[in-house]
Protein backbone atom coordinates (compact mmCIF):
# COMPACT_ATOMS: atom_id res chain seq x y z
CA UNK A 1 0.00 0.00 0.00
CA UNK A 2 1.34 3.43 -0.90
CA UNK A 3 1.95 6.23 1.58
CA UNK A 4 -0.71 8.27 -0.20
CA UNK A 5 -3.29 5.51 0.35
CA UNK A 6 -2.31 5.10 4.01
CA UNK A 7 -2.58 8.87 4.50
CA UNK A 8 -6.04 8.90 2.92
CA UNK A 9 -7.27 5.97 5.05
CA UNK A 10 -5.91 7.53 8.25
CA UNK A 11 -7.50 10.87 7.36
CA UNK A 12 -10.89 9.17 6.93
CA UNK A 13 -10.44 7.24 10.18
CA UNK A 14 -9.49 10.37 12.12
CA UNK A 15 -12.42 12.32 10.65
CA UNK A 16 -14.81 9.46 11.44
CA UNK A 17 -13.79 9.52 15.11
CA UNK A 18 -14.78 13.20 15.30
CA UNK A 19 -17.95 12.79 13.23
CA UNK A 20 -19.21 9.74 15.14
CA UNK A 21 -18.40 11.17 18.56
CA UNK A 22 -19.91 14.53 17.67
CA UNK A 23 -23.06 13.38 15.91
CA UNK A 24 -23.92 10.04 17.47
CA UNK A 25 -22.56 10.38 20.99
CA UNK A 26 -23.30 14.04 21.66
CA UNK A 27 -25.82 15.61 19.27
CA UNK A 28 -28.08 12.54 19.00
CA UNK A 29 -27.29 11.59 22.64
CA UNK A 30 -26.87 7.90 21.82
CA UNK A 31 -24.25 7.72 24.57
CA UNK A 32 -25.76 9.61 27.55
CA UNK A 33 -22.48 9.29 29.45
CA UNK A 34 -21.12 12.18 27.36
CA UNK A 35 -23.80 14.52 28.66
CA UNK A 36 -23.13 13.29 32.20
CA UNK A 37 -19.47 14.20 31.75
CA UNK A 38 -20.38 17.69 30.50
CA UNK A 39 -22.85 18.08 33.38
CA UNK A 40 -20.27 17.17 36.02
CA UNK A 41 -17.52 19.36 34.54
CA UNK A 42 -19.50 22.41 33.38
CA UNK A 43 -22.61 22.16 35.56
CA UNK A 44 -25.98 20.61 34.94
CA UNK A 45 -27.92 23.79 34.11
CA UNK A 46 -27.27 23.80 30.36
CA UNK A 47 -25.55 20.45 29.98
CA UNK A 48 -27.73 19.27 27.07
CA UNK A 49 -27.21 22.48 25.12
CA UNK A 50 -23.46 22.48 25.87
CA UNK A 51 -23.19 18.81 24.87
CA UNK A 52 -24.87 19.59 21.53
CA UNK A 53 -22.52 22.56 21.02
CA UNK A 54 -19.48 20.39 21.76
CA UNK A 55 -20.84 17.75 19.39
CA UNK A 56 -21.30 20.33 16.62
CA UNK A 57 -17.73 21.54 17.17
CA UNK A 58 -16.50 17.94 16.86
CA UNK A 59 -18.46 17.52 13.62
CA UNK A 60 -16.78 20.68 12.29
CA UNK A 61 -13.34 19.25 13.20
CA UNK A 62 -14.24 16.07 11.31
CA UNK A 63 -15.36 17.98 8.23
CA UNK A 64 -12.27 20.19 8.44
CA UNK A 65 -10.10 17.05 8.52
CA UNK A 66 -11.76 15.78 5.34
CA UNK A 67 -11.37 19.15 3.62
CA UNK A 68 -7.55 18.94 3.80
CA UNK A 69 -7.42 22.71 4.31
CA UNK A 70 -4.72 23.92 6.71
CA UNK A 71 -3.93 20.36 7.74
CA UNK A 72 -1.14 21.29 10.15
CA UNK A 73 -3.40 23.76 11.97
CA UNK A 74 -6.11 21.10 12.02
CA UNK A 75 -3.75 18.55 13.57
CA UNK A 76 -2.56 21.04 16.20
CA UNK A 77 -6.19 21.93 17.01
CA UNK A 78 -7.04 18.25 17.42
CA UNK A 79 -4.09 17.71 19.72
CA UNK A 80 -5.02 20.69 21.92
CA UNK A 81 -8.66 19.62 22.12
CA UNK A 82 -7.94 15.95 22.88
CA UNK A 83 -5.28 16.74 25.49
CA UNK A 84 -7.52 19.32 27.19
CA UNK A 85 -10.66 17.15 27.17
CA UNK A 86 -8.82 14.07 28.40
CA UNK A 87 -6.92 15.92 31.12
CA UNK A 88 -10.17 17.38 32.46
CA UNK A 89 -11.94 14.02 32.31
CA UNK A 90 -8.96 12.16 33.80
CA UNK A 91 -8.87 14.50 36.79
CA UNK A 92 -12.55 15.38 37.30
CA UNK A 93 -14.69 12.43 36.13
CA UNK A 94 -12.65 9.25 35.63
CA UNK A 95 -15.60 7.19 36.91
CA UNK A 96 -17.67 8.25 33.87
CA UNK A 97 -15.06 7.29 31.27
CA UNK A 98 -15.56 4.08 29.33
CA UNK A 99 -12.19 2.67 30.44
CA UNK A 100 -11.64 4.94 33.43
CA UNK A 101 -8.22 6.50 33.57
CA UNK A 102 -7.03 4.05 30.89
CA UNK A 103 -8.90 6.29 28.43
CA UNK A 104 -5.74 8.40 28.42
CA UNK A 105 -3.92 5.51 26.72
CA UNK A 106 -6.46 5.43 23.86
CA UNK A 107 -6.36 9.20 23.54
CA UNK A 108 -2.56 9.02 23.32
CA UNK A 109 -2.75 6.41 20.56
CA UNK A 110 -5.23 8.60 18.67
CA UNK A 111 -2.88 11.58 19.01
CA UNK A 112 0.05 9.52 17.75
CA UNK A 113 -2.00 8.60 14.67
CA UNK A 114 -2.91 12.27 14.10
CA UNK A 115 0.77 13.29 14.46
CA UNK A 116 2.03 10.48 12.22
CA UNK A 117 -0.57 11.26 9.56
CA UNK A 118 0.27 14.97 9.48
CA UNK A 119 3.93 15.20 10.44
CA UNK A 120 5.23 12.20 8.57
CA UNK A 121 2.84 11.16 5.81
CA UNK A 122 1.34 14.50 4.79
CA UNK A 123 4.69 16.31 5.01
CA UNK A 124 6.35 13.62 2.93
CA UNK A 125 3.58 13.75 0.32
CA UNK A 126 3.84 17.56 0.16
CA UNK A 127 7.56 17.42 -0.59
CA UNK A 128 7.04 14.82 -3.31
CA UNK A 129 4.66 17.10 -5.25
Amino acid sequence: MTEKAIHKILTYCIASVWLINGLCCKVLNLVPRHQQIVSKILGSGNSRLLTIAIGCAEIIIGIWSLSRIYTRCNAITQIIIVVTMNALEFILVPELLLWGRANALFASIFLLVVCFNESFLNSKLRTQN
